[in-house]
């Protein structure tokens, strides 16, 4: 099942994330850090891979559509255990 997000919102989620995150990410999924960069909108594909999302233009940056959230359900799992651990 997909998952649609605007271009911006993802970023927002992206910039959000505590130091280290994305290494993290890379490590738990067994995917290298360009390739979860790639999928927060990085465009470094001799490093690391496409990771099934299309980008249609549009307002707020653009409409992104995720094939594969897992990435995507990692980084908000980080961000509610950090939003947790600051209470």
């Amino acid at each position: 099942m997909s998952t649609t997000i605007s271009f911006n919102e993802l970023r927002s989620i992206k910039d959000s994330l505590p130091d280290g995150s994305i290494h993290k990410i890379a490590e738990e999924l067994n995917v290298s850090v360009e390739t979860v960069r790639n999928y927060f909108g990085g465009q470094n594909f001799e490093d690391g891979k496409c990771c099934g999302l299309h980008i249609e233009p549009g307002p707020d940056g653009g409409i992104v559509v995720l094939y594969d959230s897992a990435i995507l359900d990692m980084a908000i799992k980080i961000l509610q255990e950090s939003f947790s651990d600051d209470l």
